[in-house]
């Protein structure tokens, strides 16, 4: 960011302190830092402490993920080494940067907890363990705890916390080789080690995300300790202290796991990227594009709060900054052209929570689903890309809909506009610039690699820097042109064009990540390195060739003003993954209590029995438990949980009900209703931080926007039933039609739930709409009873089915069988029919081996890595039932009268459609 530009952010500031409740930007930068960095404002020892020991995390992280380790032979760590580094670094950090809440139920689980964990460590201390060393443990964390924790200090208590977390994680790099040669049976260093590991997590947890996430964590350990003595449905063996120590601390089971390993590999990286992006200025250069795009339109600074929202959850992996960082100029704006204060604070939570939906972070689930789902990263983007666009585009319908209801109006234009043709043909002369350019770099840089052999990497950056050096010279020229009277009142909108132009190097590096990502198809943490690598240079040459071009002087202080913001996104983006670094961890907690104690199995009887096996029973019962979970837990943990607890439940009990649901599909419904997190009342933060902008109430605020959120609560049950929406199993031609009737379908959703389309809605017109929108989502819900898809055929004349049917198409088969603990269970297997001659050939190709054992099916033999094995057949199990495809006419006729019911909601709301009156600018 310009001088000119932070002019420009202070006057806008000081224009909205009115608009806001008088709120300075002190106190809402203290807002963020209490919820996201850390709100304790110590002395200046302790904040350059801070800020080194942060900085040396983010480069540690950027070390373990570029190539020198490897190619200079030294500082390799391997995943479990570099994770205990990662969280020793998170802890220390959470206890320096976060005082400990002294409220009474704060200080009550801050006591009662370590207490707890004191009786359990003693109780499963079964095995001959010693346990004189427990409570000295439980009575040293409980005495720092009550001994107080000073906003404006830290005290040698709380170093001693800190450092304690810090060595208790070290000592998995350590001890490595010695924990190696001895697991499953911990000696008394390691029973100490993970004891006060735990206890000062669990503090740690407490003070840095709130009192939830620790609580679901006690309650996993109590569980894990307590099997024998819990309700019948869930009851286990119980595990001793041993076996607990083993598996969520020594091991990389539990807290060392697959949660933590994806934030040291992945998440630190794109989180760091974003905040090196924003400290070189994209933030407030994707709020002035925004604004220079959408704001004259009706209700158009809650447009742009909506668009700009979405760039920077691009780049933000955290909604109350980003609620924060867009919401200071979009909030007073919305209310200038007529948004209430609760309103204008909600469009700004909904849009900035939606960031998390929005690829290629996506609030850091992106990269845990690479691992929980086991698909490449590409994948999940291309799942989550769809459901994210079409969320937002409703957004933006709604925020119209409200400019609707209100009359609004927008902001003046800073320009006449341009006839339509002469747009229409501009417009097409920049689509084929941009097409040119991208063929030009696609095919050029595929040229580019075999010419130059090993040195093809410099080549690309020689380019990469004329590029950026070009589009600099254009910022510096545009730049003069927005900033002459940086502290005038916003009475009109920035000029489009030179808006746009005067950020363009600030897309280099989102470009050098795609391309990593999408084309090279390197690692997500690689690529991140090399787009975090480009921002390093972008941010430490930006401000002297801007000096240099404009022809300033001080070309030494400009340099040290780039070093200044590189040292402060180093910073930043490590203060930003310390919650994200402990949620993990303590989510660890919960997994390793999963696959520990087979709680998964025995929660898949509670839903069974709850849902009565009904499909759509069991998803509002996950739905429900997410939202529970969301009012507390932040977005990362409450999707690791809930994923670890429910995804394979509803995979299961789909299946036993016929219901095959992809993976993919399950884990992002999870994660949809886990987005909730900060937007549920009454703990919804980033409600609290809009409310503290608006000057509105936060309850009503988060009300309001919980109810803009409903299109996003829909999207999951949709993709659930149509996979379609998740791009699973289309071609390119389907996608487009795919999105364009998706983005039909939910802005018909949005219009019914807003009680507006061209007019107020009659009660009718409302329930109209919301069945065209289902039918445009899902056709084949209506076609499938008018005529069914599949026929029944006996099991012995399964051959006979195979041989009918089309290669490709699926044969659905209904398997008595086992499952792994050996009770009965009942599942539908879909096989995909396998090319052959006959049906006998078919069959024997997809894997299965059959014989009639008076009348009944019994599968005889599953071929290793066959279609049949994948989809769960196995030998011994008996062939129940066999459903072969029916011929069915094409879904999309249901979209004829679904066309023509909308026909009758627009000629009814046409007549009565008011008509608009002009307000003064």
């Amino acid at each position: 960011m310009t001088d000119d530009d932070k002019q420009f952010e202070a006057s806008a500031v000081e224009q909205a302190a009115a608009g806001r409740g008088g709120l300075s930007q002190e106190e809402l930068d203290e807002l963020v830092a209490s919820a996201d960095t850390g709100g304790r404002s110590a002395g200046p020892f302790i904040t350059r402490l801070i800020m080194v020991v942060a900085i040396v995390w983010s480069l540690f992280q950027l070390w373990i993920a570029s190539p020198l380790p490897f190619m200079l032979g030294w500082g390799v760590f391997n995943d479990t080494e570099a994770r205990s580094f990662h969280l020793a670094f998170a802890l220390f950090l959470a206890f320096l940067a976060y005082p400990a809440a002294r409220s009474p139920f704060q200080l009550v689980l801050a006591v009662g907890v370590p207490a707890l964990l004191t009786f359990l460590f003693i109780y499963g201390a079964k095995d001959g363990t010693p346990i004189w060393w427990i409570p000295i443990v439980g009575v040293a964390v409980i005495a720092a705890v009550l001994l107080g924790s000073p906003k404006n200090r830290v005290p040698p208590w709380e170093w001693g916390l800190a450092i304690a977390g810090a060595v208790a994680s070290l000592y998995i790099y350590f001890a490595y080789q010695g924990i190696a040669q001895r697991v499953g049976a911990p000696i008394l260093q390691d029973f100490v080690i993970a004891a006060i590991g735990i206890m000062v997590l669990l503090e740690a947890t407490r003070r840095a995300l709130g009192p939830a996430l620790m609580i679901v964590a006690s309650c996993f350990l109590i569980y894990t300790f307590l099997g024998p003595h819990m309700p019948s449905i869930i009851a286990h063996k119980g595990n001793n202290l041993s076996e607990v120590v083993n598996h969520q601390w020594i091991t990389t089971e539990g807290i060392f796991g697959i949660a933590l390993g994806v934030s040291t590999s992945f998440v630190f990286l794109f989180v760091l990227f974003g905040s090196l992006l924003d400290k070189a200025g994209a933030g407030n250069y994707f709020i002035q594009v925004a604004f220079s795009l959408m704001g004259h339109m009706r209700g158009g600074p809650a447009k742009a709060a909506v668009v700009s929202s979405a760039m920077t959850g691009l780049i933000s992996g955290s909604s109350i900054a980003n609620v924060v960082t867009t919401g200071t100029f979009t909030i007073p704006l919305m209310k200038r052209v007529g948004f209430n204060s609760e309103k204008a604070g909600a469009v700004e939570v909904a849009s900035s929570v939606n960031g998390q939906i929005m690829p290629p972070v996506m609030g850091a689930a992106a990269f845990l689903m690479v691992e929980y789902v086991g698909i490449p990263y590409f994948d999940v983007v291309k799942h989550a890309f769809l459901p994210a666009v079409i969320s937002y585009i409703a957004l933006v319908y709604i925020v119209h809909l409200e400019a609707m209801k209100a009359n609004m109006q927008g902001l003046p234009r800073a320009y006449e506009p341009k006839p339509l043709v002469a747009w229409l043909i501009s417009l097409a002369f920049t689509i084929a610039a941009i097409c040119a350019l991208s063929f030009a770099v696609y095919y050029g840089m595929g040229w580019i690699r075999p010419a130059f052999g090993a040195s093809a990497g410099y080549v690309v950056f020689a380019l990469l820097v004329a590029v950026y050096l070009g589009l600099l010279y254009v910022s510096c020229r545009e730049a003069r042109l927005k900033m002459e009277d940086p502290n005038a009142p916003v009475t009109k909108l920035p000029v489009p064009g030179p808006t746009i132009r005067s950020g363009l190097h600030f897309l280099l590096p989102v470009v050098v990540l795609v391309w990593s990502l999408m084309i090279d198809r390197l690692s997500p943490g690689l690529s991140a390195f090399w787009a975090a690598a480009f921002m390093v240079f972008i941010l430490v040459t930006q401000r002297p060739i801007e000096a240099m071009f404009r022809g300033e002087g001080d070309f030494g202080g400009a340099v040290k003003r780039g070093f200044r913001e590189l040292l402060e996104g180093l910073e930043a983006g490590a203060r930003n993954m310390i919650g994200i670094g402990i949620a993990t961890a303590t989510a660890g907690v919960i997994v390793g209590a999963v696959s520990q104690t087979g709680v998964g199995s025995a929660l898949a009887d509670v839903v069974e029995v709850l849902s009565g096996g009904n499909i759509m029973a069991i998803l509002v019962l996950t739905a429900i438990l997410s939202l529970i979970l969301g009012m507390g837990l932040p977005t990362t943990a409450n999707y690791i949980v809930v994923s670890a607890l429910l995804a394979p439940v509803i995979v299961t009990l789909g299946q036993q009900n016929g219901l095959i649901v992809p993976l993919i599909a399950v884990h992002l419904f999870v994660f949809y209703f886990g987005i909730m997190a900060d937007v549920t009342p009454p703990v919804g933060l980033a409600s609290f931080a809009a409310a503290a902008v608006s000057g509105g109430d936060p309850i009503r605020t988060g009300v309001v926007a919980f109810f803009y959120s409903l299109r996003t609560a829909a999207l999951p049950f949709l993709f659930i039933f149509n996979t379609e929406l998740l791009l699973i199993d289309v071609n390119w031609a389907q996608g487009i039609f795919v999105f364009v009737v998706s983005t039909i379908a939910m802005l018909l959703f949005a219009a019914a739930t807003q009680g507006w389309f061209l007019a107020r809605n009659r009660i009718y017109e409302t329930v109209l709409l919301l069945l065209v929108a289902f039918t445009l989502f899902r056709p084949g819900f209506w076609m499938d009873m008018v005529v069914p898809p599949f026929e029944d055929v006996p099991p012995a004349q399964i051959e006979q089915a195979f041989g009918d049917a089309q290669v490709g198409q699926d044969i659905r088969m209904t398997v008595n069988g086992m499952n792994a603990v050996g009770d009965p269970v009942t599942f539908t297997a879909l096989i995909p029919v396998p090319a052959g001659e006959t049906g006998a050939d078919r069959v024997l190709a997809a894997g299965i081996e059959w014989i009639d054992n008076d009348g009944e099916v019994i599968i005889d033999n599953v071929t290793f890595d066959s279609v049949a094995q994948k989809a769960g057949l196995d030998w011994d199990q008996e062939i129940v039932a066999v459903k072969a495809p029916a011929p069915q006419p094409s879904k999309y006729w249901m979209f004829i009268p679904a066309l023509v019911l909308l026909a009758l909601v627009v000629v009814l709301q046409r007549r009565r459609k008011p008509v608009p009156q002009a307000q003064p600018a």
